[in-house]
């Protein structure tokens, strides 16, 4: 069964409006350049609110290895999301359960993630000035033939009307949405959220 991960969460109703239909994670953006941010506070606010069982994800980009643990023994989410540049080595470093997000320009050299000492790969749209969040997808036929040890997860552009076409051309463990399901920037549409994850469910 594909996974959905609802990212960009600012607001508790968001949040439990996402589990209620389904979701399997929700993300939280500790990039203060990101227009999705959230604080440790208030992300903990929600967290301490959810129910058991629900994952809960940290994602930061080419941020101190220092700052990302301390967010996380603050807040407590289970697992990091690394969307900047940050190295193989960088990802040894930090330990811990790592989703790395690679920015998809053109045909990308697979070989080369399985460095990463990551337990799954995001792929995301590609943009040269910002990191995420961009709404906008790529050509999901270069992840056609992917073999990776890793879990792949699909992110970038994805909306209730293409999610389903996504996730037959590419199969992926796991598909992550922010701005496709959005009634304003940092707010979630209900009709859409719900929406995405039945379409994800009936594809599966």
């Amino acid at each position: 069964m594909t996974k959905v991960k609802i990212c960009g969460i600012t607001n508790i109703e968001d949040a439990l409006l996402a589990v209620g239909f389904g979701a399997d994670a929700l993300g939280f953006i500790f990039y203060k350049d990101s227009k999705r941010y959230i604080s440790s506070e208030d992300a903990l606010s929600i967290k301490s609110q959810l129910p058991p069982f629900v994952s809960t994800v940290g994602v930061f980009v080419n941020q101190d290895i220092e700052e990302l643990i301390s967010v996380k023994e603050e807040v407590g989410f289970d697992v990091f999301q690394l969307h900047g540049d940050e190295s193989p080595d960088y990802c040894t470093k930090l330990g811990g359960s790592i989703i790395k997000a690679i920015r998809v320009k053109n045909e990308t050299n697979y070989s080369d993630l399985e460095s990463y000492p990551v337990n799954a790969v995001l792929f995301d749209t590609y943009s040269p000035v910002e990191y995420g969040g961009t709404g906008k997808s790529f050509d999901w036929e270069l992840l056609k033939n992917i073999v990776l040890s890793k879990k792949v997860i699909l992110s970038g552009g994805l909306t209730p009307k293409n999610v389903s076409q996504a996730i037959k051309i590419v199969r992926p463990y796991a598909v992550d949405v922010s701005s496709g399901i959005e009634e304003y920037t940092g707010k979630k549409n209900p009709v859409k959220l719900k929406r995405f994850i039945e379409v994800v469910r009936n594809g599966d």
